[in-house]
C-alpha cells in the first residue's frame, strides 16, 4: 500500500475501531453544539438579535437608502436620459428609454425609467455618474418588502414619489 507523501514501504498508522466509526468526533461536535445552546439560552441579553419592527437599527449618515428621481420646478423629472447612470451601474439594473421633450430648451427626457431593486447592489455609482443630479439614494428608506419579484422593478412614477417610508 502506497500513500502520497509517505516514503515507499512505510505504513500508515492503524486506526482503532472507535476512530474508524468517528464516534469520538461526533461526541466532540455534539458537546460544542450543546455548550453554545446552553450559553445562548442562559445569556439571552447578550444576543445580537433585535425585535424588529419594534426596534429598528440605527444606520450611519452615509448609508445609502432607496433611489429617488429629483424633479424640476414644473414637476417633470430632472433626468435628461443621458444613460450615464445605466452605463456606470455594475449590476445593469437601470433601464432608460429616451424621448424628445416638448420643451425646446430640454433636449430629451426619460419616457421610461426603471430600476430592478433585486439586481441593484446599492453601490451609489449611478448617483455619482449623473451629471444633472437627477438620481439620489438619500431617501432614508432601508426596508424593502414586496410579495412578488415583479414588484421590485420600480418605474419613473414610483421613483419621483419615493419620499415616504413604507413598502413597495
Amino acid at each position: 500500500m502506497s500513500f502520497e507523501g509517505l516514503p515507499r514501504g512505510s505504513a500508515a498508522k492503524k486506526q482503532s475501531f472507535l476512530e474508524r466509526t468517528y464516534f469520538p468526533e461526533i461526541i466532540r461536535g455534539l458537546v460544542v453544539t450543546m455548550r453554545h445552546l446552553v450559553k445562548n439560552i442562559l445569556h439571552t441579553s447578550e444576543m445580537p438579535t433585535m425585535q424588529y419592527p419594534e426596534e429598528k437599527r440605527v444606520y450611519g449618515e452615509r448609508f445609502r437608502g432607496r433611489h429617488r428621481l429629483m424633479q424640476r420646478e414644473d414637476g417633470s423629472p430632472r433626468c435628461v436620459a443621458c444613460q450615464m447612470c445605466s452605463t456606470a451601474c455594475p449590476a445593469d439594473c437601470i433601464t432608460i428609454e429616451a424621448a424628445e421633450h416638448p420643451d425646446p430648451e430640454i433636449e430629451k427626457y426619460p419616457a421610461s425609467f426603471q430600476i430592478d431593486l433585486l439586481r441593484c447592489v446599492y453601490c451609489g455609482l449611478c448617483e455619482e455618474a449623473c451629471p444633472c443630479d437627477a438620481i439620489r439614494m438619500d431617501t432614508g428608506i432601508y426596508e424593502i418588502a414586496a410579495d412578488s419579484r415583479s414588484s421590485f422593478v420600480v418605474d419613473k412614477d414610483f421613483l419621483l414619489n419615493n419620499t415616504t417610508e413604507g413598502t413597495l
